[in-house]
């Protein structure tokens, strides 16, 4: 089976009189004539929050500001070439702040309009689009043409890792226990930031949820299981020269989504994944004793946010 993996941002724009803004795909496109919310492919070493405004200014001619995050989904599609696409896509909310309403030129959509709920009704969606604008997509009106297949794929699937730059999709916890204690782990020697204490989790395999993935990785980093209680954000990583665990170096771009996590019924942090993994320990840890630790900067940016 053909696979591809990739990452993506859309935003969803409303003008003051409740209309949304959406571009419909062009002849260039995976399936013409299907409405979209605008955005598109995470440029490698790109930061998310550039890519969305960087795609709203090449599909529709405005400028836009990022004014929250909304979501982030994944979903699997049945290409026309009969290949199956991963897709992590980021969804924010945006405004406009100048430029002027035009088409994008020679490129993957040719109209961007804006529509009231009734115009978006009745239009073919993409179905992460139906979904976030809460529309329903077993509507006839708004099947694809063609078959497009979202479950997991059947067999095994081929995903070791090319040659060249790779693009990464993770999930991370920043987890806490009824006590208010915080659940890190310590990077292992040999893999870049080693020493450091980072947010459990890691990346998303191919066909897997980021809340699917985090379940995993949190149990297979300090054997807990917990349950998602907000989107705390989305922050990248880009170090072309960072070194991997054979010393050769790993151009790859690392982009995380990172959750609130609550571990009820906490229990003795301990490694369950396999030995020579990038996990060297875990343990839970009072703020006062995270405050003395070399933190990564995700885990400084997760505890940030949470004051």
């Amino acid at each position: 089976m053909k696979i591809r993996r990739r990452a993506a941002a859309y935003g969803v724009c409303r003008s003051s009189d409740g209309r949304v803004l959406i571009t419909r795909a062009s002849e260039a496109a995976a399936f013409p004539g299907v409405w979209s919310l605008p955005g598109g492919g995470i440029d490698h070493g790109e930061n998310p929050d550039d890519t969305i405004v960087r795609e709203f200014t090449e599909e529709t001619g405005l400028a836009v500001r990022v004014t929250g995050l909304r979501a982030v989904l994944s979903d699997l599609t049945r290409l026309p070439d009969d290949s199956v696409e991963h897709t992590d896509r980021i969804i924010y909310d945006v405004a406009v702040t100048g430029g002027d309403l035009r088409p994008e030129l020679d490129g993957t959509s040719d109209i961007a309009e804006w529509a009231d709920p009734e115009q978006v009704a009745t239009r073919p969606l993409l179905r992460f689009t139906a979904g976030v604008l809460g529309v329903r997509f077993d509507d006839p009106a708004l099947e694809l043409d063609g078959p497009v297949d979202v479950t997991r794929p059947d067999g095994p699937v081929d995903v070791t890792r090319p040659d060249g730059p790779v693009q990464r999709f993770g999930a991370y916890a920043l987890a806490t226990d009824p006590a208010g204690r915080i659940l890190l782990t310590r990077i292992a020697d040999g893999y870049p930031g080693a020493g450091q204490w980072h947010l459990p989790g890691g990346g998303t395999d191919f066909g897997e949820t980021p809340e699917t993935a985090l379940a995993r990785e949190l149990y297979e980093e300090t054997s807990q299981h917990g349950r998602i209680t907000g989107l705390l954000g989305v922050s990248h990583r880009y170090d072309p020269a960072a070194l991997g665990p054979e010393g050769v170096p790993m151009d790859w771009h690392v982009i995380r989504a990172f959750y609130q996590v609550t571990v009820d019924a906490p229990t003795a942090a301990t490694v369950t994944e396999a030995a020579g993994g990038s996990t060297a320990e875990a343990a839970w840890l009072t703020p006062a004793e995270v405050a003395t630790l070399p933190l990564t900067e995700l885990s400084r940016e997760a505890l940030r946010r949470t004051g």
